[in-house]
């Protein structure tokens, strides 16, 4: 084996394992993508008609699932929660706590960020495509909460739930998703010709 390949990323790792290892760069990151999913938290446009705003923090969640792998990708989604709950106010619109109408999507974000870093660490975040259809599975899981979750907490029925929890947010999901099917990976191919 020649020693360009043994340096080349393999599946089977994340983006995050390519850094040397320690306790304390774990530790860093978990705590950045608690933090990077507050700050693009912030980045909200209200939604006439919807108490749930489009924001940054699906796009991070899904990016640190993909680029720290499932177990510190859960353990930064969980950290973003738990700091949000007890009244850090670095949910969508500077908010904070739990039971709000768009809490479903943090708790959905948990789930998709753990299932993205899984399928990231089999390789689906090489490819335009695999990293495509990661991202949709992982929009997909976040509204298969939050939007249960808008219903319930609001009094909506389900179809008024997805007009105003969906729907409307399909496009710039679109966009989010585009978006990551360039950085992921142009990330792994500038990774690739360094190793």
């Amino acid at each position: 084996m020649s020693t360009a390949s043994a340096a080349a990323p393999r599946t089977g790792s994340v983006l995050a394992d390519l850094l040397p290892a320690s306790r304390t760069k774990g530790i860093a990151l978990v705590v950045g993508g608690a933090a990077l999913t507050g700050i693009a938290a912030q980045i909200a446009v209200p939604i006439p008609g919807s108490p749930v705003p489009v924001t940054g923090q699906t796009f991070a969640a899904l990016l640190v699932g993909a680029g720290l792998g499932a177990g510190r990708g859960f353990l930064s989604l969980a950290l973003y929660a738990l700091v949000g709950m007890a009244g850090m106010p670095w949910f969508a619109d500077g908010t904070s706590g739990a039971g709000g109408a768009s809490f479903g999507y943090v708790l959905g974000m948990l789930l998709a960020s753990t299932v993205v870093g899984a399928l990231a660490r089999r390789g689906a975040d090489r490819s335009v495509l695999r990293t495509a259809g990661t991202m949709v599975l992982g929009s997909a899981i976040i509204y298969a909460v939050g939007v249960p979750y808008l219903a319930a907490s609001t009094g909506m029925s389900l179809t008024a739930a997805v007009a105003a929890g969906l729907t409307p947010f399909l496009l710039g999901d679109a966009l989010k998703a585009a978006l990551a099917m360039g950085l992921l990976p142009a990330a792994w191919k500038l990774v690739g010709r360094r190793g």
